[in-house]
């Protein structure tokens, strides 16, 4: 089994998730007593969230590259960075370390190709939906099409994720919000929607939604526990 390295603390809500999906998984394969062997190293989230509002992407991509290197030192074979946004400084990290980086939108861009789509709508920060590093990814590498919310809707996905998940809070009111916009992305012409911050999971699952879900957070936990098996 090789040794899993979580960069996390983005938020410790979804790092938490991470843990546990991770070990999950790897109990459903294996059976009996086995979990993922790992390593995380946890930056802290508040520092993060100040350099975004910023802009100041060659800092955190410093404090990315600084915490690959400790989890590569800590026995790492391969990296899982435990969210989306940070994704925007993924070559950094790469550069950083010997050990590969599993690249969270190429497994998320895999699923949806494996199923045949090709318009998807991205819900996640406004870093996220508004920068180009995620939707070119999917676009340049899968032949996917991209499509975010109106401005107004990506405010408010954005504030959801930052003033409630990111602390644990679910609100009904807000799962309803996002219901609708993930309507508005259908009306736009999305076959399904892509959960594209790490803490959405925890407030939308496939039942909630109006369009099929790819929630970035499972299909990345579950694609570290192939890659740690060898599958």
């Amino acid at each position: 089994m090789r040794t899993i390295g979580l960069i996390g603390g983005m938020s410790w809500e979804s790092s938490a998730l991470y843990y546990r999906l991770i070990n999950q998984e790897t109990k459903r394969r294996l059976g009996g007593h086995h979990n993922a062997a790992s390593v995380m190293v946890s930056v802290d989230f508040a520092e993060v969230e100040h350099l975004l509002n910023a802009g100041d992407w060659d800092r955190l991509a410093a404090m990315m590259a600084g915490a690959a290197r400790q989890a590569a030192s800590g026995g790492a074979d391969f990296l899982v960075l435990c969210t989306n946004t940070m994704h925007k400084v993924a070559d950094s990290i790469a550069a950083a370390v010997s050990v590969p980086l599993l690249d969270i939108a190429d497994v998320t861009a895999a699923a949806i190709r494996r199923d045949g789509r090709k318009r998807v709508g991205l819900l996640g920060t406004r870093f996220t939906m508004e920068e180009a590093f995620y939707r070119d990814r999917l676009r340049d590498g899968f032949g996917i099409d991209v499509r975010i919310p109106p401005p107004d809707s990506r405010q408010l996905v954005h504030d959801v994720i930052f003033g409630e998940l990111c602390h644990g809070i679910i609100r009904q009111p807000s799962r309803e919000r996002y219901r609708e916009i993930i309507g508005e992305l259908a009306a736009r012409g999305a076959e399904a929607v892509i959960l594209g911050c790490t803490e959405i999971g925890l407030l939308i699952s496939g039942e909630d939604s109006p369009l099929p879900v790819y929630d970035s957070t499972d299909l990345h936990a579950r694609a570290a526990v192939e890659v740690a098996l060898g599958e």
